[in-house]
């Protein structure tokens, strides 16, 4: 196991463990972040824990492209039920995040630390927010990290159905029209292989990350 010092610097993201594991420890600030998301490395923690730093092999992405869109989505996205905005209230997005039990991760995950990082991430426009509204009431959103040709999603929320698709396939479908490579999904679940996903290579990702895929 690599243990992080002040130095901002990461290990190899082939020494990460079978579970994806690379390193403990650090901090969470915006200069250690951003060079984490643009190494392939994303935190992952619960709350009474060290920082733990992940770069799992597989990696779950979605080309924008291919994002995949259900009859039934067809008919929400051509309603007027929801009405989408973008970083309007970042803050209330991750919140509202923070109180959604994430697949394979016991506790809380996101933390007070975690929202003022990612707060300050964006502060300086690295981070955003996608929100979903409903009769002016928030009821979904995601929240992530912009390098500019990948779009790193960190989590969503729905608190009615359908909310949080909405959010996602409005995003994949202006990465298109922008020509993003592709959306980080992290790892896999089977909501996320429903809207498209797939699993890839690290090695791939990361060649995708650096512009040579």
């Amino acid at each position: 196991m690599y243990f992080l010092s002040d130095k901002l610097v990461f290990p190899a993201v082939e020494e990460a463990s079978p579970e994806g594991i690379l390193a403990v420890g650090g901090d969470l600030s915006p200069e250690r972040l951003i060079l984490a998301y643009k190494s392939g490395i994303f935190p992952w923690f619960d709350d009474d824990r060290q920082i733990l730093w992940w770069s799992p092999d597989p990696r779950m992405v979605l080309y924008p492209n291919n994002v995949r869109i259900s009859k039934s989505m067809c008919k929400v996205l051509k309603s007027n039920q929801f009405r989408l905005t973008k970083n309007t209230c970042f803050d209330v997005v991750i919140d509202n995040c923070a109180k959604i039990k994430r697949e394979f991760q016991n506790g809380t995950w996101i933390t007070s630390n975690m929202k003022n990082a990612y707060t300050k991430l964006h502060e300086i426009g690295i981070a955003k927010s996608y929100e979903v509204w409903e009769n002016d009431v928030l009821v979904g959103g995601l929240y992530g990290i912009d390098l500019g040709h990948v779009f790193c999603g960190e989590s969503m929320f729905s608190t009615v159905s359908n909310a949080s698709k909405f959010a996602f396939i409005h995003l994949a479908q202006e990465l298109a029209l922008k020509n993003y490579t592709l959306i980080d999904c992290q790892v896999y679940t089977e909501h996320l292989e429903s809207l498209g996903a797939v699993e890839i290579s690290r090695d791939k990702f990361i060649k995708t990350l650096q512009g040579k895929d």
